[in-house]
C-alpha cells in the first residue's frame, strides 16, 4: 500500500460520498485547501507524534492557503475501538498545544460505530473512510459553516436518510461505477 494509492482511495472517498453524496456540505467549498497528508506510523506513539506535528502545521498555515487536514493512518488503530479511544488522546494534545478553541478534531473510520447502532446501519456509512483518518478543521470556519445553516442538526439527519435510501446495494454500486442509481 503506497502513498499514492491510500491517497487515490482517499480523494474517491471524499468525490464520491462525502462530496457526491453531498454528506458534508461544506466539503466542496474546503476542497482547493485541503491537505491529505498519509501517516506511515505503525504505533499509536508515532502517530501522536504525526497529529502533534499535523496540528502545529496547521495551526501555523494561512487559512486562505490551508482550511483542513485529513491526517489519514493505514497502518494503525485499525481497530474502531482502539481507534475511538485514541480520539481522547488527540483531544488531549490539541488542549497540551493551546489549540482548544482552534482546531477540533473529527473522526471516520472503515468501521465506524455510532453509540446505539448495530455495527451493519446504514447511518454508520456516513462516516465510514477506506482508512482511519483524524480530520483537523478550524474551528472559525466550522462555526462559520454552521451558521450558514439554520438548523446544524438536519445536516446529521438528512445524511441517514440519504443512507437509508442508498442501501447497502447502493453504497457497494458508488466503489464500482460512481453510480448511486
Amino acid at each position: 500500500m503506497t502513498q499514492e494509492a491510500v491517497i487515490a482511495a482517499t480523494r474517491r472517498w471524499i468525490e464520491r460520498a462525502v462530496i457526491g453524496l453531498n454528506l458534508c456540505p461544506f466539503a466542496r467549498g474546503a476542497l482547493p485547501r485541503l491537505r491529505l497528508a498519509v501517516s506511515a506510523a505503525t504505533t499509536t506513539e508515532a502517530l501522536l507524534a504525526d497529529l502533534v506535528w499535523e496540528l502545529q502545521y496547521l495551526a501555523a498555515a494561512d487559512p486562505r492557503q490551508l482550511e483542513t487536514t485529513l491526517l489519514i493512518h493505514p497502518y494503525v488503530l485499525r481497530d474502531f475501538l482502539e481507534f475511538n479511544d485514541f480520539l481522547d488522546v488527540g483531544d488531549a494534545a490539541v488542549r497540551r498545544l493551546g489549540l482548544e478553541g482552534v482546531i477540533q478534531i473529527a473522526s471516520f473510520h472503515p468501521q465506524y460505530r455510532f453509540a446505539g447502532t448495530a455495527a451493519d446501519d446504514i447511518e454508520n456509512y456516513t462516516n465510514r473512510a477506506p482508512y482511519p483518518i483524524l480530520h483537523l478543521l478550524r474551528e472559525d470556519s466550522v462555526a462559520r459553516a454552521l451558521a450558514a445553516v439554520r438548523d446544524p442538526a438536519s445536516i446529521y439527519r438528512r445524511n441517514v436518510e440519504i443512507m437509508r435510501r442508498l442501501g447497502h446495494a447502493g453504497w457497494a454500486r458508488l466503489w464500482i461505477d460512481g453510480s448511486v442509481t
